[in-house]
């Protein structure tokens, strides 16, 4: 919380590796509007939160491995189970990120996206 005007909360962007066992994460913040944000903090060690339904976010992390900005992009945050962090779902647009999320990567682009996180 930033001044009690802005809200977010870190969670995991998930991207499948189409050719490996495990998922790609991002770890990001999304922007939560002030009563999102008062929910979620009050299911926060709720057991069954999982089933509460989606807020709506804005994505407020730039992510360097893409071209296009990855900032403001819509989202949808979904509660996990407790002990797991919250999970972004992002607007089905032709942004790249949210292209990756909906079709996948390779590994071959996990390694790509290594090496430039790295410059």
């Amino acid at each position: 919380m930033i001044r009690a005007e802005h809200f977010f909360v870190r969670a995991r962007l998930v991207i499948p590796v189409t050719d490996a066992d495990e998922d790609f994460v991002w770890g990001v913040w999304v922007s939560l509007s002030r009563a999102n944000f008062g929910r979620l903090l009050d299911l926060w060690t709720t057991e069954g939160r999982e089933s509460e339904p989606a807020y709506f976010g804005w994505l407020s992390t730039t992510l360097p491995a893409y071209s296009e900005s990855t900032l403001r992009l819509k989202s949808e945050v979904h509660t996990d189970v407790v002990g797991t962090r919250p999970h972004v779902v992002l607007e089905p647009t032709d942004h790249p990120l949210a292209v990756e999320q909906r079709t996948g990567i390779t590994v071959h682009r996990v390694h790509e996206i290594a090496d430039r996180m790295t410059r």
